[in-house]
């Protein structure tokens, strides 16, 4: 369930049970419960766009070569913005640093378990990763399951917020439909630590195996997907939201 259709389920006149008691039940912040959304504004837009394209070119540039290169290129912005924009996007330089191996608070960071494995066969790895699509009005995050060994997407799902929810339903249709691989693949963002998303794995008995933090040589596969997507779609036409088809 999206996290707009577990907002739509809040009932503020129920006398059984408090906004913040649904709010638990349904893995909802009471923050974003109660705030209106902001509509985006049209010049982020436009600077995450460019970002996004620099960024698939680009993969080891942070913030501040990002930065550099925006302003090369006629772009008023200064580097808080851009950091701003790159953190809302899920974007980071893709470079090994000191200390990045250190887990996130109550999360666990797995072992990578792909180096120098041979990988022949369909349900041997499986690989999840998440990417920034830009829309016509605002912006959505996408998630793909691929099979290393085919290259097929097995599940994807939308989402407007970067919660793990549509992570774990990207997985558990994948699992419904194909059974389950021996080992599974991400990165280290906080909707793979988490202990909902590790748990279901390990429930199921997978291995879980995940990236060292700014290698996306670990999960070439996906990132591949990632550039053909937006150079043969995403950056071709102009989608107005997740359900429309391109303007």
């Amino acid at each position: 369930m999206s996290r707009p259709d577990r907002i739509a389920r809040i009932d503020r006149k129920t006398p059984r049970l408090s906004v913040r008691h649904q709010c638990a039940l349904l893995g909802l912040a009471r923050s974003g419960v109660y705030r209106r959304p902001r509509a985006p504004d049209p010049d982020d837009l436009a600077m995450m766009r460019r970002i996004d394209a620099l960024y698939l070119e680009l993969p080891f540039y942070g913030s501040r070569r990002m930065t550099w290169t925006l302003k090369a290129e006629g772009h008023v912005v200064n580097r808080k913005r851009v950091q701003r924009l790159m953190r809302l996007m899920g974007l980071e330089a893709m470079v090994p640093r000191p200390g990045t191996s250190r887990p996130a608070p109550g999360h666990k960071v797995y072992p990578y378990l792909l180096r120098r494995l041979a990988i022949t066969r369909p349900n041997q790895v499986w690989a999840a990763d998440i990417t920034y699509i830009p829309m016509a009005r605002g912006f959505l995050y996408l998630v793909a399951i691929m099979d290393w060994a085919s290259r097929a997407v097995l599940a994807w799902r939308l989402s407007n917020t970067l919660d793990s929810a549509f992570c774990l339903e990207a997985l558990g249709e994948a699992l419904s439909r194909y059974g389950r691989p021996e080992i599974f693949n991400t990165d280290q963002g906080a909707q793979f630590t988490a202990a909902a998303f590790t748990g279901r794995l390990e429930e199921a008995g997978i291995a879980i195996s995940m990236d060292g933090r700014g290698r996306w040589l670990d999960n070439v596969f996906i990132e591949r997907l990632w550039r053909s997507l937006k150079y043969e779609e995403v950056h071709l036409k102009v989608y107005a939201d997740g359900r429309a088809r391109p303007c």
